[in-house]
């Protein structure tokens, strides 16, 4: 029982090091800012949907997590 409790806590450990990494170098990597992005502004009105952002972090997590986490 302490064991998998072990696991969850190192895999969630792992994850937050990965987001604190990615929040570090995010602004010098263009992710958010790609073609395919939609930015709409007209007067009061901004609107922004990461599309292609979207689709590429998808296609990376899908990637690696099928590595790590295949049985």
């Amino acid at each position: 029982m302490f064991s998998e409790f072990g696991k969850i806590l190192i895999f969630f450990g792992l994850i937050l090091v990965l987001m604190g990494l990615v929040l570090t170098i995010g602004g010098k990597l263009p992710i958010g800012r790609l073609p395919g992005d939609i930015h709409v502004q007209r007067g009061n009105f901004h609107f922004y949907f990461p599309l292609a952002t979207c689709i590429l972090l998808s296609l990376i997590l899908t990637i690696v997590l099928n590595l790590f986490l295949r049985r």
